[in-house]
């Protein structure tokens, strides 16, 4: 049997490089600071009492299809005012499913280039073609535009980046992709349950629904369950559900949860947990001095030892903060 040496090889380098990876579990006497559980709803001990089925049976074009699969698309659509909504098992694979089936060959997909992963994992098993642009730089965006007017051109951003936690300048991007007929893909991960009155989204806080023709809102963030959607029209839904790889051949979720995702949203709307979650924003921006209006707030270090250290000693002091490391980040 091989040794597979050169794999070790590798793994040393990372860490010489001070940004080998590990696993370890979460102190739960630490306060929170780490995760994407933004309103708490991921500890709700009555989504424990959820009953149901814990295993779909399939793929949902086989035997994992449900009444509850469809009524929770139908929710969806319409508190996210989309014409329709698609379930996917998470966030990776709604941006994966839906950038390797949408855009075809000959098209064009600019994409910000701190976009999440799983939209570049997704272009490259796409057929379009697909170039970065400067960071919530609209000019650059702009030119990008002008040099390929002719194609049938996507623009992918984040309404929320999840290193930063800078917001993505919405309505002009919108009126840029309107100038240039190009369509909107905005991926709501970290905006989900942070903006707008009942958690709606920052698409939906500047009234922009109408606009945007694509969204990923996913649930394992703010909602703090597990699986995602893509809000669309209707002929992108049926056109997903008949091309799109990862939603056919993927086993579809439970009804386990897709109760606790039906139970959590409820619970953001008819809660205060929106409102308390804003007003701890706006402490932390007074007392930090940070105009940073979203949930994720960074305490910049430079060197990948220098901020593994910084975490170990906050963590000594009862705060679970993580370090994120090059090449993660610059």
């Amino acid at each position: 049997m091989k040794s597979f040496s050169h794999l070790e090889d590798k793994l040393n380098k990372r860490k010489v490089d001070g940004n080998y990876r590990r696993l370890f579990l979460s102190d739960d006497d630490l306060i929170d600071f780490s995760s994407n559980d933004y309103l708490g709803l991921a500890k709700d001990s009555e989504s424990i009492e959820v009953k149901g089925l814990h295993g779909s049976g399939g793929s949902r074009l086989l035997s994992g299809n449900s009444s509850k699969a469809e009524d929770l698309e139908d929710f969806l659509a319409e508190f996210h005012q989309s014409e329709s909504a698609l379930l996917f098992n998470s966030g990776y694979t709604a941006n994966l499913g839906f950038f390797s089936t949408i855009p075809q060959r000959n098209d064009i997909v600019l994409f910000d280039e701190r976009i999440h992963a799983s939209v570049k994992d997704g272009m490259r098993l796409g057929l379009a073609k697909y170039f970065s642009f400067k960071h919530n730089d609209v000019e650059a965006l702009s030119e990008k535009l002008e040099r390929f007017k002719d194609s049938n051109v996507f623009v992918a951003v984040e309404a929320v980046y999840s290193m930063d936690g800078d917001v993505a300048p919405l309505e002009q991007l919108v009126a840029l992709c309107e100038q240039y007929d190009a369509s909107l893909m905005v991926d709501e991960a970290h905006s989900l349950g942070v903006f707008g009155e009942k958690g709606q989204g920052l698409v939906q806080q500047l009234g922009l629904q109408d606009r945007i023709p694509f969204r990923v809102v996913t649930f394992g963030k703010a909602i703090g369950a597990h699986g995602a959607a893509v809000l669309s029209q209707r002929r992108v839904k049926e056109f997903m559900i008949n091309y799109c790889r990862p939603f056919i051949y993927s086993t579809a979720l439970p009804v386990t949860s897709l109760s606790v995702v039906e139970k959590h949203y409820e619970k953001m709307i008819h809660s205060n947990a929106v409102s308390d979650l804003k007003n701890v924003i706006q402490d932390y921006s007074r007392l930090f001095k940070n105009p940073n209006a979203s949930a994720i707030q960074i305490i910049s270090v430079p060197g990948n030892e220098q901020v593994h250290q910084l975490s170990i000693e906050l963590m000594e002091k009862g705060f679970d903060i993580r370090a994120v490391k090059s090449p993660t980040v610059p």
